[in-house]
């Protein structure tokens, strides 16, 4: 018979950091059953070690809370990484050799499809069909942008399409164009379906290979959870959640999902009906532990590097003049705030994207509506995801709404897609207002993290450097957005846990080391208290547990 006061495993000889400690402490951690079940000087923890239980030492490593991610895409992640991967490209040339090689390695695809690259790699931002021509003239090409706002098709996908210059832009897209209006290879927001509806579906098994490839990924970063923020039907996959299924029926998902499911802007208020069938299928499999689907994930614009991230000033042209463009909205705000009070209304948490300016504001006042029309407890955990531009007014309004700021820190270094795509075209004071999360830190707003992965890097150390230091690696900060917008690394680090837990609705019993949470673990080969800033983004994540059980690192320790 087993001994029930012994633990399957204990971590000692180490440093320990949860979110509300303010600093690491001398603790071990004793684990049982999936949980943990003391957090106490390391002799009391010696004292739960049976002959069966496992014991970590820390040799003076730091444990901590496995990193929660609040807003990624891991099966699109997943995807891309076991199609055409573009993401360690460096410029467009790079971008070019890479396809070329996958397509000469795959000669049995009908279709070659993948993504990664990055508008900065190419002049004006815009990749050519040409360039790709040269060198998969006979097959079509649908290569997504690192940030899936659009996408590079070559000649061969175009004339399957039908797209050419008599072709109109859809609403909410855009097809670029030379001179004379023929379509370049290029396609922005709604304009990628025209292209995209084409591609065949993977099966069954290559969308769980993707779940299973994507968990992994996450998996060595030290990522034990995540919620999920496009959950239907997109980029060659008919159902994200029949994929999900599919692993969880296998044993092999292994980390805490919840699923925003897609809101289709270009339908109506019937779409509640089919997500609550959709959250009875995931209810049915009884393992609410590992998979949830009770988010709705519902787009408001879209980005300011093509434009169409909502602003309150109009975009301006290449030589500085506004222009009538205020970016796009994907709803009207009168269906907006309609789409939030039906999918609140039937007990559904509001997952928003949201990057401009105008978009923020709108936002918050659906979240007022909703409260308002369901009671002041409705829109629990609303979360608005990017907030790339937020007006001061709207900072002061997250905290009394409840509303949680969902942070991809890493995107607060500027780059090339924003010295050079992005703040030419804006007013300057929206560019002073670009990821104010100090302001919204120091507001009271309840703060979440998130890597939006595969459209950056999902390494949270890597988002903790910038959100330090608001710099790219072995750079200055640009003092156009503001050392004053920096978080500290305590901030940082209860927002990528015990934050993101509560805005995936995992609060009770995730992200934190105590009695009775879950033993999802991350065990950190250094202490980044003691880390100058620039060491930051190379912290190493050792090993990563998920229920007590090693998913990642060296089993030897």
């Amino acid at each position: 018979m087993p001994d029930v006061h012994r633990a399957d495993a204990v971590f000692t000889g180490g440093l320990a950091y949860s979110a509300g400690w303010g600093v690491p402490r001398a603790v071990g951690v004793a684990v049982r059953d999936g949980a943990i079940v003391a957090v106490a000087p390391d002799a009391e923890v010696n004292g739960l070690v049976g002959p069966s239980t496992r014991v970590v030492d820390l040799g003076g490593r730091l444990l901590m809370p496995g990193f929660i991610d609040a807003h990624a895409h891991p099966v699109q992640g997943g995807l891309e990484l076991l199609q055409c991967n573009l993401t360690e490209a460096r410029d467009g040339a790079e971008c070019v050799a890479a396809v070329a090689a996958y397509a000469e390695g795959h000669p049995e695809r009908a279709w070659i499809t993948g993504g990664g690259w990055a508008m900065f790699h190419f002049p004006g931002g815009i990749p050519t069909a040409a360039a790709l021509d040269a060198i998969v003239p006979d097959r079509p090409v649908f290569l997504m942008n690192r940030d899936h706002h659009g996408a590079w098709v070559n000649s061969a996908a175009l004339r399957l399409a039908g797209i050419d210059r008599d072709t109109p832009d859809p609403a909410g897209g855009r097809i670029e164009r030379d001179a004379a209006g023929n379509p370049t290879g290029t396609l922005h927001e709604e304009a990628v379906n025209l292209v995209q509806h084409l591609i065949p579906f993977v099966t069954l098994d290559e969308g769980v290979a993707a779940v299973v490839r994507g968990q992994e990924e996450l998996f060595r970063f030290g990522v034990t959870g995540w919620a999920d923020a496009w959950v239907g039907k997109t980029g060659g996959m008919e159902s994200i959640l029949d994929a999900y299924m599919g692993a969880l029926d296998r044993g092999v998902l292994r980390a805490r999902v919840t699923a925003a499911l897609w809101w289709e802007r270009g339908a109506g208020l019937e779409q509640v009906e089919t997500f609550v069938r959709l959250r009875e299928v995931a209810v049915a499999r009884g393992r609410a532990d590992l998979f949830r689907a009770d988010a709705a994930k519902i787009m408001v614009d879209g980005v300011a590097e093509n434009f169409s991230a909502a602003m309150s000033l109009p975009y301006r042209d290449s030589h500085g003049h506004p222009t009538e463009n205020l970016g796009h909205m994907f709803l009207t705000p009168e269906a907006l705030v309609e789409a939030s009070i039906a999918v609140d209304a039937a007990g559904f948490q509001l997952h928003f994207h949201t990057l401009g300016d105008r978009a923020v504001t709108l936002g918050l006042d659906a979240i007022e509506a909703v409260k308002r029309a369901n009671g002041p407890d409705a829109a629990a955990r609303a979360t608005l995801a990017h907030l790339q531009v937020v007006g001061q007014r709207d900072v002061e309004r997250f905290a009394p709404l409840g509303a949680i700021a969902n942070l991809q820190m890493l995107w607060a270094a500027v780059d090339e897609q924003l010295a050079d795509l992005t703040f030419p075209f804006l007013d300057p004071s929206l560019v002073a207002r670009h990821y104010p999360f100090g302001d919204l830190s120091r507001a009271g707003a309840r703060l979440a993290c998130g890597s939006d992965w595969p459209v950056t890097t999902p390494n949270p150390w890597e988002a903790i450097a910038v959100g330090l230091t608001r710099a790219e690696q072995g750079k200055e900060a640009d003092p156009r957005i503001g050392l004053h917008q920096r978080l500290d690394l305590t901030t940082m680090l209860d927002g990528y846990t015990a934050g993101s837990a509560f805005s995936n609705g995992r609060g009770a019993d995730t992200g934190r080391l105590e009695p009775g949470f879950a033993a999802d673990l991350a065990v950190l080969d250094e202490d980044p208290f003691t880390l100058a800033p620039e060491r930051l983004a190379h912290v190493n994540v050792g090993q990563t547990w998920v229920n007590g059980e090693l998913v990642a690192g060296d089993a030897s320790v």
